[in-house]
């Protein structure tokens, strides 16, 4: 009988034979090296998490860094002001220690016009035809409402003004025999504006005197009674000739005040200060003639630069009253005529001044579609030109008023308000009598109830303009924002504070980083467990390259200070750094200026017009020569002659290319409007560069121009930018051509400058010589502002121990420097060793289906074993059982 074997479907189902459990008691033993490359694995990823801890403690300790890196960080001074109510005061980093006093008399305002009143602000004003109001934008002065004085009477000046004898609104003004001329008396009305709301300015024609200037065909001659006091010939630039000082040195002595004296003319006053006044012999005022022939700028009332056709005055000084709130003013008084007023009530337009800035001229147009006060209003706000209208109901009869408020404050944000019809035709006429307003004449229909005014004070005894509230270096770095007027004194004294701030900072981020090293590296004994860096190479020179850059003397370094300890920062026993903050103190009170060198990055210049600008992580310290062969120039276009008056055609266009390229680009050249009229050349001057600057194209892209009339009368025309990228170039578009202003002058392109440093080539842009890679001056940023060519002294290089340590840190954690490429080999490592257990596993599958295919092949000899086994034994007992 044949024997049959089992099918296994099982291992050891057929034998009992536990294969499974065999194979993985063997299969345990093989895999036992699968703990060691875990354990490998954990240990490399345990390294990584504390070099990222690392890397994040020496991030950290670069942050403290970066104010200690800055030069600017150590010459921070505080300002302490005695009086904050009436200014505050930030000191910059150019400012010195030092005590001042303070007085505010004027707080910078913006204009204000405020027209007549209206029944209606919806209904239409005028006939609907298309009208252009112009803004100009300029300094006005003397304009107002009020009452212009006559001349003060030679018994004024003999016994002054008899107390009674003037009264202003009911007002009694004191006078005295001490009330003897226009200061005195313009003093003593102003004593009681708060009373009468008018105040008083004393008027003098010398009070505005600007240098005579004469061209080539000009001549000039100032006679006083008939007696030349001042004369100049052809060709004589401002301040060469008849200058109020000039006048006073001629009239202190020799041959002119002899002259005077001989025909009994005396004077007070000086022409420096405004207040110079002739008298005859018997108090009487004197003729005094300007005698002009050709081209004459300045003189009497008349500003330098502005042209003078010769006037003739009268001598005699007097008083003018300005109503605060543009109401008629009534004079009384025993006796108004000692002062040179009239009795009764009366009030007009003062004859004023305007003299226009550099600001673009710029129109709203009115018609049909808005010439309501609405309309205007909205028309004005939306063109954005820089002023700012609304409409106040003061609820009389006609109560609506258009308001314009110049969004700038300053004597310079002055308003002028022409109007211009269109295609040749007048302007509305209503429009015009509502709105029109020149502080120059007398068409004033919109009243100035505010005027543009500068803040204006002084430190100590120094007058100071400005035209915001914000007066920047009247103190050399120094900012002050006025709050109000009144005097108070400011202290700027070096800030400490700060320092000791940034230094605790610095100080402390080390130690933190310094205690994480000794964490990771070191050996805990009470634990009994070793650093997880312990024996690292990375964590150990991280740790000893600070160590060492902070022991080391700073390379070029001269001056007090020259190492740490020098002001409070030394390390400890224990290798920790502490701050002495009485060192500190002591540094910052006797060598302040030097502390910068010992921490940042530092240049100094022995030339005045050189700076240094900045440096690069490859610039080596030292002191380097600097030589400079070809000075920076700004492109710019000449006139060919000198400018006389000036006629633009209204609608004159002309095409402006500023700072071109190559190639070029068309969004450099702009088509601008020049505003028609006839203008003196500073006129000229400054209507071309508004219309260039207030250009939004030109603004966008960061391009201006500076027009102005040099030496020889001549308009100049600059690009603001300096080098090979500066240049300015006009071309005709309509109206007035370029030539009939600017002749046949041809533009001259800017240059680069161009130099060496230490004898190493250099890379110039504008301004500025950059020292090229390679080279010890690699990076080495220098201006040059002015000057000659030529060697221009040395420019001494230093890095200071935190520009040195951020750079080192830098190192550090770069994607090259020592962490990072510690980190990455360890992850190289984590990565290999999970390819080798990967390839291990693969292995251990293999010995796996060897040692079950064994076992199965076992497990079914055996279950074959036994089925014989049970079939002999059925056979022995069937012939036992038959025997």
């Amino acid at each position: 009988m044949a024997i049959t074997s089992p099918t296994l479907s099982s291992p050891g189902i057929g034998s009992g034979l536990d294969v499974n459990s065999i194979v993985a008691k063997l299969m345990a033993a093989e895999a036992a090296p699968l703990q060691a490359y875990d354990r490998k694995t954990a240990s490399y990823q345990a390294q990584v998490s504390a070099l990222g801890s690392l890397s994040g403690a020496v991030g950290v300790f670069q942050s403290a860094l970066g104010s200690l890196t800055k030069a600017d960080s150590f010459r921070s001074l505080s300002a302490l002001v005695a009086d904050d109510k009436i200014l505050t005061a930030s000191a910059g980093a150019k400012a010195t220690p030092g005590s001042y006093n303070v007085n505010v008399t004027q707080l910078a305002q913006a204009q204000t016009l405020t027209s007549s009143g209206l029944a209606s602000k919806t209904s239409a004003i005028g006939l609907g035809g298309k009208t252009t109001l112009m803004f100009q934008f300029g300094t006005s002065s003397n304009v107002g409402y009020g009452i212009a004085g006559g001349g003060l009477p030679s018994s004024m000046h003999a016994n002054g003004i008899a107390d009674g004898a003037l009264t202003i609104n009911g007002t009694a003004i004191t006078t005295s025999a001490d009330t003897n001329s226009a200061a005195t008396l313009a003093a003593a009305i102003n004593a009681k504006s708060g009373a009468t709301g008018v105040s008083a300015t004393a008027v003098n024609i010398f009070s505005t005197f600007g240098n005579v200037s004469t061209g080539a065909d000009g001549s000039y001659s100032l006679t006083v009674g008939g007696i030349e006091i001042a004369a100049q010939g052809a060709s004589t630039n401002v301040g060469d000739g008849v200058t109020t000082a000039k006048i006073d040195t001629a009239l202190a002595a020799g041959p002119v005040r002899d002259a005077l004296d001989a025909a009994g003319i005396t004077f007070t006053g000086s022409a420096a200060d405004g207040t110079l006044e002739f008298r005859s012999a018997g108090g009487g005022s004197i003729a005094i003639e300007e005698v002009v022939a050709g081209t004459v700028s300045g003189g009497i009332e008349t500003a330098a630069g502005s042209a003078n056709d010769g006037s003739t005055y009268t001598s005699a000084t007097s008083v003018r009253l300005t109503s605060a709130n543009g109401t008629d003013i009534t004079i009384g008084g025993s006796n108004p005529a000692a002062a040179g007023l009239t009795a009764g009530t009366a009030g007009s337009s003062l004859a004023g001044s305007f003299k226009y800035d550099s600001s673009p001229l710029t129109g709203v147009v009115i018609d049909g579609t808005n010439n309501t006060l609405e309309g205007i209003r909205d028309a004005i706000n939306k063109a954005n030109i820089g002023v700012n209208a609304s409409i106040i109901n003061d609820g009389s009869g006609t109560p609506y008023r258009l308001v314009l408020n110049s969004s700038k404050t300053g004597e310079k944000a002055s308003m002028k308000i022409s109007l211009q019809g269109d295609g040749g035709n007048p302007p509305d006429a209503a429009l015009e009598g509502l709105l029109a307003y020149d502080p120059a004449g007398t068409v004033r229909n919109m009243k100035q109830t505010a005027a543009a005014q500068d803040t204006k004070a002084t430190v100590n005894g120094i007058a100071i303009t400005s035209a915001s509230s914000t007066i920047s270096e009247a103190i050399q770095g120094v900012t002050l924002t006025a709050l109000k007027v009144g005097s108070t004194s400011i202290n700027i004294s070096k800030d400490s504070s700060s320092l000791k701030t940034s230094l605790t900072n610095f100080v402390k981020a080390y130690n933190d980083l310094d205690k994480a090293i000794k964490d990771m590296t070191g050996y805990n004994p009470e634990t009994k467990k070793a650093g997880v860096l312990q024996g690292d190479f990375t964590a150990q020179s991280v740790q000893s390259q600070l160590r060492k850059m902070m022991g080391a003397p700073i390379n070029g370094l001269t001056g007090s200070l020259t190492n740490l300890s020098q002001v409070g920062i030394s390390f400890d026993k224990t290798g920790a750094l502490s701050l002495d903050t009485a060192k500190m103190q002591k540094a910052v009170d006797q060598n302040f200026n030097d502390i910068a060198a010992l921490f940042a990055a530092v240049g100094s210049t022995s030339d005045g017009n050189i700076s240094f600008v900045s440096s690069t992580n490859a610039t080596k310290p030292g002191a380097y020569a600097v030589t400079v062969t070809q000075l920076a120039e700004q492109g710019s276009l000449t006139s060919a002659a000198a400018l006389g008056a000036t006629t633009i055609a209204d609608g004159t266009k002309w095409k402006v290319t500023l700072n071109d390229g190559t190639p070029s680009s068309p969004k450099n050249t702009i088509e601008i409007e020049i505003p028609g009229g006839t203008y003196t050349p500073e006129e000229m001057a400054r209507v071309l560069q508004g219309a260039i600057n207030g250009n939004s194209g030109f603004a966008a892209q960061g391009s201006s121009v500076a027009a102005s009339i040099d030496a020889n009368g001549k308009l100049l025309l600059a690009s603001s930018k300096y080098g090979s990228v500066s240049n300015v170039k006009l071309a005709d578009a309509s109206g007035s051509s370029v030539a009939s202003v600017f002749g046949a002058a041809a533009p001259v392109a800017g240059k680069d400058v161009s130099g060496t440093i230490n004898g190493l080539p250099v890379t110039g842009s504008g301004q500025f010589m950059t020292g090229l890679a390679g080279s010890d001056i690699e990076g080495l940023k220098i201006e040059i502002t002015g000057g000659a060519v030529g060697d221009r002294g040395n420019i001494t290089f230093t890095q200071g121990y935190a520009y040195q340590l951020n750079n080192l840190a830098t190192s550090f954690l770069g994607a090259k420097g020592l962490i990072s490429s510690r980190t990455e080999g360890l992850n190289k490592n984590i990565k290999d060793i999970g390819k080798q257990k990967d390839a291990f596993n693969t292995k251990l599958e293999g010995i796996e289906a060897r040692y079950r295919a064994q076992f199965t092949r076992l497990d079914t000899m055996l279950a074959q074993m036994q089925s014989t086994q049970q079939y002999l034994t059925q056979q022995l007992a069937s012939l036992a059982a038959n025997s």
